[in-house]
């Protein structure tokens, strides 16, 4: 059992940075592989980036591969999505996830547990 907090979303330039953190509750989240979605509320979520338990494993999709880089601190039961080069097609809410499977997964239905989402927005 895991709960989720997203937090670190707003409004930012089309070329700028925001960090994303996602912040768990549960005693064994370093057990589980994170990962990160976006959409609109009561949409299809799009896989973003995930990772596996160790944090070494990344996995990212190719609209954001060598912008944005996923990581997490076990010690601080977090996981983080540092998102730069930020373009406005990058605009929705992002949603921080974890699976017991212990490896990263690209498709959500593979997550048990989702936090409720921060938005982000990139202007023109």
């Amino acid at each position: 059992q895991v709960q989720l907090v997203e937090s670190g979303g707003g409004l930012v330039q089309a070329g700028g940075s925001l960090r994303l953190s996602c912040a768990a509750s549960g005693r064994t989240f370093s057990s589980y592989a994170v990962g990160w979605f976006r959409g609109a509320p009561g949409k299809d979520r799009e896989f973003v980036s995930a990772l596996d338990t160790s944090g070494d494993t990344t996995y990212y999709a190719g609209s954001v591969k060598g912008r944005f880089t996923i990581s997490r601190d076990n010690a601080k039961n977090t996981v983080y999505l540092q998102m730069n080069s930020l373009k406005p097609e990058d605009t929705a809410v992002y949603y921080c996830a974890a699976t017991q499977r212990g490896i990263g997964q690209m498709i959500s239905s593979s997550y048990n547990y989702w936090g409720q989402g921060t938005q982000v927005t990139v202007s023109s």
